[in-house]
């Protein structure tokens, strides 16, 4: 029997269809089948949400409802709107173009698949284990046929925003970025994050693991520019808002990690000492003090150090493993000093410490860099 398109009358069979490409991926499937990715149309799997390349969905159905039959190949028809289009919408299937479903919300169901991803990159982040970040993302476009790689590169990025404001850290690479699906994103994301006990293994494990200062370290490598607060963040009116209910901040919990703390303010100490040396100050180098350890820890700052004219700066060291948009916390009384000392304060900002540690100064008021949870003094670029 030779089978043509206008034969396709049975819904099951392209629910069969779906849910073999569901299984298998778009890849496998494709490849099985001998069909090359959509370049126009999609149709949507009601059953699941996602999206699926319409004219390998068609001819599989045929299969599906005609086992006996020959299958039907890619260049045996055509996949426009008057063929594939048209009989996959007669058979009560949602049909669309790539082009407008890449610009769309994600549903339910592609969000769950990318939150999985997510967590899954990060795990093995926290715990030392190799990875690839494209191997990833190629493995998930094969269940994602409507995103491009742009578009789960973003979406990667808007979980690193939602995993700060969980008190997670978030995976290198994937800087975080605001405007996302809140209710549906957030939502997922707590889900899988308290479903899952290996991730709060890993998040614990990676916040409290000690840290040491390298002997031999190249500073000139070390600075970095700061990140920008987000605009739309700081031009919204203060509310409060509940968090949702994760057992812990790992964040918070890191900033109470002694030994990451003493570590990064003896790398300070250590460059303050190299940077004055640099400017031909070496009689100041010897100066610099690190008065968190020899006067106390209640100050307002943790080192004090010089100018190369010889005007004092007073500097708050916050260290972190993670990424440069961690949120850091700051006391009350440092807040008071920064404001007191004017230029005069500098809060260095260290990250990757663990890795390739990189550092970002800001001068002054730590209110003009940064929004201050009024609460805790969380203080946050987004």
């Amino acid at each position: 029997m030779w089978l043509k398109l206008a034969d396709l009358t049975s819904i099951e069979a392209v629910h069969a269809a779906l849910d073999e490409f569901a299984a298998t991926g778009q890849e496998a499937f494709l490849s099985k089948h001998g069909f090359g990715r959509a370049r126009e149309f999609v149709v949507r799997d009601p059953r699941r949400g996602t999206w699926a390349d319409s004219k390998a969905i068609a001819a599989v159905a045929l299969s599906y409802q005609y086992p006996a039959a020959d299958r039907l190949y890619s260049a045996d028809f055509s996949g426009g709107e008057g063929t594939v289009v048209q009989k996959l919408t007669d058979l009560g299937f949602e049909v669309k173009r790539l082009s407008v479903i890449v610009g769309s919300d994600w549903s339910e169901e592609e969000v769950t698949l990318i939150v999985a991803d997510y967590l899954q990159m990060l795990t093995c982040e926290l715990t030392g284990q190799a990875y690839s970040k494209t191997a990833h993302r190629r493995q998930l476009l094969t269940h994602l046929p409507g995103r491009s790689e742009q578009s789960v590169e973003f979406k990667h990025a808007n979980i690193s925003a939602v995993m700060l404001e969980l008190g997670f850290p978030y995976i290198r690479g994937y800087k975080p970025r605001g405007n996302f699906q809140r209710s549906r994103l957030l939502g997922e994301v707590v889900r899988q994050v308290t479903r899952h006990p290996l991730v709060d293994e890993a998040a614990m494990a990676a916040v409290q693991r000690p840290a040491i200062v390298q002997e031999h370290q190249d500073f000139t490598k070390v600075l970095a520019q700061p990140p920008r607060v987000e605009l739309a963040a700081r031009e919204q009116a203060p509310t409060y808002t509940v968090r949702p209910p994760i057992q812990r901040d790992y964040l918070e919990r890191e900033a109470r990690n002694r030994s990451l703390g003493l570590a990064g303010e003896h790398f300070a100490v250590r460059f303050e000492q190299w940077r004055l040396a640099s400017l031909g100050a070496g009689q100041l180098a010897e100066k610099v003090k690190h008065v968190s350890v020899h006067e106390g820890d209640g100050l307002g700052y943790d080192i004090r150090s010089f100018d190369a004219d010889g005007r004092e700066r007073f500097i708050e060291v916050k260290t972190t493993s993670f990424g440069e948009r961690t949120p850091f916390f700051v006391s009350a009384n440092e807040v008071r000093f920064s404001k007191a000392t004017g230029e005069q304060f500098k809060l260095y900002r260290l990250f990757d410490f663990k890795g390739a540690p990189k550092m970002f100064e800001l001068e002054g008021s730590i209110d003009q860099h940064c929004m201050l949870d009024p609460t805790t003094y969380r203080a946050s670029f987004a």
